[in-house]
């Protein structure tokens, strides 16, 4: 690690010279390994872009001059480089550094949600920006993956910047033919005719002979290969994407070459408004483990062992693996059941789908609005889609669902997984806001289920409904077991625990009774919790919304309400309970335990619980101040 022990600013990685930029890169390679197996990350995306992240920093001037990392999993080179590498023993710990941009750790991070292809508005607005307040020479630099540009945002932004001749964007499309699984969709194969080989490469090395004999070199050198470059290109290419939008295009560049990025960069810089260099690298690129994994490259990992690359504990039975066999199941025995995924086939689960039934499988890209309001389509169609995505993804996703599916009453079930906390990723993979967004479109129906058993059969009921949409979420992470139920109701309410008042007490602050109403995951630790007190009830709804009938009963017959979910409280299944309660003129006070209206930043699920009193020794403490009134 000797240069890199060096590298604390931009500053220290402009002073190398060509030659020691191999080395750097290897250390650094060698520092991503010993990290990240540790505490786990983002591995293979980082691998693939320790060349790129270098040149763009020795040609560009951070924090002067932006850089936009589209979901910004692949910004730990840009963290190192900007002197956070002695944090990396903290990568996504509690306090520590951030798997993603994180304004609050450097004045070189401009932003920090992890969610894709919004890097090129990002750049779009900051450039106006500039251009107003007389920094229009500045470059904003935006690197976006092939993966990410699937997505509408991208697009929509591309036909803005393409209207500002005079605004300098730089996009650097980082080309792997991945995002979390390799790029679907027609993008993906017009980027696949411009990754060319054959014939245009040979013609490109005898170019590079040409001009080097000629004594070119630096810029010169570079504008005239890139003019040989357009004129062979019309002889060999397919087609032309990015000269289309109307905006200068380079490419494609080896992003393994430093002597290529240098070039291609310093003539990005130099140029007078918009430019896409166009990069091509390999996911995991370095470390063989990566590389060879064909399902998605270690794009993201727990820890590891660094010699082998395989996991350092064995992953237990998830909630993800039940949704997947209970889908296939069904699919088996119903034609009509259609799978719909935004570029996550893998992690959803339905890559089994995929594979079993190829013709009813739909890969739509990173784009969660499509997904959902062609699943519309589908519908109307006939069939019955199932759109799995993750929790916090859903959010882009609201208005089509509202009136896309909600307001045609389409039968559409959405599968929402990571709901709730799912910890070390941060703020904006956590999935509290999916309760309080799909709790108030008219219609629908939400399921939440608490262990593998009440998933399989609240999914299978989901699949029944024909009027409306569905919603089954459940949480990361792998199954708690299965717990014992006391009681069920007609109407589908589980009584999950029942303690009476203990005859002949004669503390009579303490003899007030209290419904707990629990929400998927956390009914396991209300009971625990619960089991601590007399005179409480604990149920599980499963479906939270609309609110089961018994619950009315219910809640009269107690002297308070708590309800307890792994979401925001504003909005949520207690305020909707609440709502419904008054409306009904219960008068029982209900009290609400859930997130605040924060963004829960990275730690563990556990952690994260316990600080907002969600965990058994804050759902006791909420109990007892009930109990004494």
């Amino acid at each position: 690690m000797g240069l890199l022990r060096g590298i604390r600013t931009p500053a220290d990685l402009k002073a190398l010279s060509p030659e020691q930029l191999p080395t750097l890169a290897e250390e650094i390679r060698d520092f991503l390994i010993e990290h990240v197996s540790v505490t786990g990350g983002h591995l293979g995306p980082n691998l693939g872009v320790v060349e790129l992240t270098l040149a763009l920093h020795r040609v560009f001037d951070s924090p002067e001059e932006p850089f936009i990392f589209d979901t910004s999993h692949q910004s730990y080179v840009h963290k190192i480089v900007t002197g956070r590498a002695d944090r990396f023993t903290t990568l996504r710990q509690k306090d520590g550094l951030s798997g993603y941009t994180a304004r609050a750790e450097s004045e070189h991070d401009w932003t920090e949600s992890s969610h894709a292809s919004a890097s090129l508005a990002y750049a779009d607005g900051l450039s106006k920006g500039f251009a107003l307040d007389g920094r229009g020479k500045h470059n904003v630099v935006a690197v976006v993956g092939d993966g990410a540009l699937t997505g509408g945002m991208c697009w929509e932004a591309l036909n803005n910047i393409a209207a500002g001749k005079d605004r300098n964007v730089v996009i650097v499309v980082n080309d792997n033919g991945r995002s979390y699984s390799p790029t679907i969709g027609g993008f993906a194969e017009n980027l696949a005719h411009l990754r060319i080989s054959g014939p245009y490469d040979g013609l490109m090395e005898h170019g590079k002979k040409t001009l080097k004999s000629m004594g070119w070199v630096g810029n010169r050198a570079f504008e005239a290969l890139h003019a040989f470059k357009e004129g062979v290109k019309h002889t060999v290419l397919p087609t032309e994407m990015f000269p289309e939008l109307g905006m200068k295009y380079v490419g494609p560049v080896d992003g393994h070459d430093f002597d290529a990025l240098d070039q291609a960069f310093s003539y990005a810089k130099n140029y007078q408004g918009p430019i896409i260099v166009h990069v091509v690298t390999e996911k995991g690129h370095g470390y063989e483990h990566a590389v060879n994994d064909e399902a998605d490259q270690m794009h993201s990992t727990g820890a590891i062992d660094p010699v082998t690359g395989l996991p350092k504990s064995k992953s237990k039975p998830g909630w993800t693996q039940v949704f997947t066999k209970e889908l296939l199941a069904a699919a088996e025995k119903r034609s009509d059941i259609v799978a719909i995924t935004a570029a996550m086939a893998g992690p959803t689960g339905l890559a089994p789908f995929a594979e079993r039934f190829p013709d009813r499988f739909f890969d739509v890209g990173i784009a969660e609005q499509h997904a959902v309001a062609s699943a519309s389509g589908l519908a109307l169609a006939g069939f019955h889609p199932v759109v799995a995505v993750y929790s916090t993804f859903l959010n882009r996703a609201f208005d089509q669902l509202l009136f896309d599916v909600a307001l045609l009453d389409q039968p559409v079930t959405l599968v929402l997984d990571r709901a709730g906390v799912t910890g070390s990723d941060g703020a904006s993979h956590n999935g509290v806001w999916d309760l309080s967004v799909a709790s108030v479109v008219p219609g629908i129906r939400i399921a939440a289920p608490r262990d593998g058993v009440q998933l399989a059969a609240l999914f299978r009921e989901a699949l029944l409904v024909d009027d409306g949409p569905t919603i089954v979420r459940f949480p990361k992470g792998s199954l708690p077991p299965e717990l014992p139920v006391w009681a069920s109701l007609a109407d589908g309410v589980d009584i999950m625990h029942y303690s009476d008042a203990e005859e002949g007490s004669d503390n009579v602050e303490l003899d007030k009774s209290v419904l707990v109403i629990a929400v998927g995951s956390m009914v396991e630790t209300a009971v625990i919790a619960a089991q601590a007190h007399e005179n409480v009830t604990v149920v599980d709804p499963g479906w939270v919304s609309p609110v089961a009938e018994s619950l009315y009963s219910l809640a009269s017959d107690h002297d308070a309400v708590l309800t307890v979910e792994d979401g925001i409280v504003r909005g949520g299944i207690g305020s909707l309970v609440a709502e419904e309660f008054s409306a009904a003129g219960i008068t029982t006070s209900v009290r609400h335990l859930g997130f605040p209206a924060v963004f829960p930043l990275h730690a563990s699920r556990n952690e994260l619980l316990a600080e907002v009193g969600l965990d058994v020794a804050g759902i006791s403490t909420a109990i007892s101040e009930l109990r004494r009134g």
